[in-house]
């Protein structure tokens, strides 16, 4: 069990999660055709990095200057009212185009930023990003997040009007079978676009690396996604950025419908600390377990299988000392080793836990790095509560 992690373990028989850019030549997802996350990448082959800018670069601009229709658009007059903004990113590496990488994006602010994945630029190669004109400008990367999957680009000296920043919607609000449109560069077919409608919300998908965690409150949606649409917005039907297009449940490494994006409240809430700051500090509790089950909450003597059970506390971290008890017995429930003797979780700050889930994506929408958490546990059947203050989540480096 990683002891860095709060997340719940994920078991997906013969399926697998693809993040979908584009390599150049071959789009075979085969050994090294997935992306892999690995560091926090600043400085790009062109020799740029945040050192090398000026102060101005890391100044949000003017966001939104698109405005969001009143009322929900046919899909070609989505296109018609979003296609300016939306751009194609590639990641050059040189000596050998295979490892090359091809994405999407979209425009931020109009000082010259552009959100895309991170997996889409962290290649380490030289980065251009290509407008609807087909003018090419090269880019720098100025702040990324693994944990999202969100990284942001800086172009310089690209006239004011090709930079047409989309609106972020609310995706808090989003419902199941909303019409959705995809827009990107599915195999580095430029200006595409795509259909369907939200499938789930509040789905976790596991990160590339990055230690293990997992992305929280992402969007499940049915709209065709295929390498090269990573980076690119999922709207809804008035124009709003609901979404960025990111991974797929596949097991060829094709589109299967079922698609995922991260939402627009992660990126509203992460974005602009990446411009300014380069990077995202995550509140971290730091436990890992299990998801309570029957058989779990049969062993417990628990009237339901309802909460989080703590398995491990990392030493050192909040959980740890707001005196949160992990596991100390391992026996085989269900055919599945479990660690019992933890505590479980059942409510933060008043709010009913169910799963992992419920705490990871709390923690993301509402809560900040030095803010208090109160924890409902219940220990040797008797409920008490904790409060734990949170830090920022270690990198996988710094992880023990």
């Amino acid at each position: 069990m990683n002891k860095a992690i709060l997340a719940a373990s994920i078991v997906v028989a013969a399926v697998a999660i693809f993040f979908v850019y584009s390599q150049f030549i071959d789009l075979d997802f085969g050994d090294g055709g997935v992306p892999i996350i690995k560091d926090f990448v600043q400085v790009s082959e062109n020799g740029k990095g945040r050192a090398d800018l000026d102060d101005s670069a890391f100044q949000i601009g003017q966001v939104s200057t698109v405005q969001a229709s009143s009322s929900e658009l046919s899909l070609p007059d989505l296109f018609a009212k979003v296609e300016k903004s939306v751009v194609q990113i590639t990641d050059s590496d040189e000596t050998n185009p295979l490892d090359s990488r091809l994405g999407s994006g979209f425009v931020y602010d109009t000082n010259g930023h552009i959100i895309t994945n991170y997996h889409v630029v962290n290649g380490g190669g030289r980065l251009d990003v290509t407008f609807l004109d087909g003018t090419v400008y090269r880019a720098t990367l100025i702040g990324s997040d693994p944990f999202t999957d969100l990284a942001v680009l800086y172009v310089e000296d690209v006239p004011r009007e090709k930079l047409v920043p989309l609106p972020l919607g609310n995706s808090s609000n989003i419902r199941v079978g909303e019409q959705v449109a995809a827009i990107g560069n599915p195999f580095g077919l430029s200006g595409s676009m795509s259909a369907g409608i939200v499938s789930g919300v509040g789905r976790l998908i596991p990160t590339q690396e990055a230690g293990g965690f997992s992305i929280p409150d992402v969007i499940q949606t049915d709209a065709p996604i295929n390498p090269g649409n990573s980076g690119g917005p999922l709207l809804n039907m008035r124009g709003e950025v609901i979404g960025i297009n990111s991974a797929i449940f596949s097991t060829t490494g094709q589109f299967a419908g079922v698609g995922f994006a991260i939402p627009s409240d992660t990126m509203t809430k992460v974005v602009p600390s990446l411009i300014t700051t380069g990077s995202f500090k995550h509140p971290w509790l730091g436990v890992s377990g299990r998801d309570m089950t029957p058989g779990i909450a049969d062993r417990l003597n628990l009237e339901e299988p309802r909460g989080f059970l703590v398995m491990e506390v990392v030493a050192g971290s909040p959980a740890e000392q707001a005196g949160i008890r992990g596991g100390n017995q391992e026996v085989v429930i269900d055919g599945v080793p479990v660690m019992l003797g933890g505590d479980v979780i059942i409510s933060i700050d008043d709010r009913t836990v169910r799963k992992i889930d419920d705490i990871l994506v709390y923690l993301q929408r509402d809560k900040e790095v030095g803010d208090e958490l109160k924890l409902t546990i219940l220990r040797d059947g008797r409920e008490m509560n904790v409060t734990a203050v949170l830090a920022a989540r270690p990198s996988q480096q710094e992880s023990p």
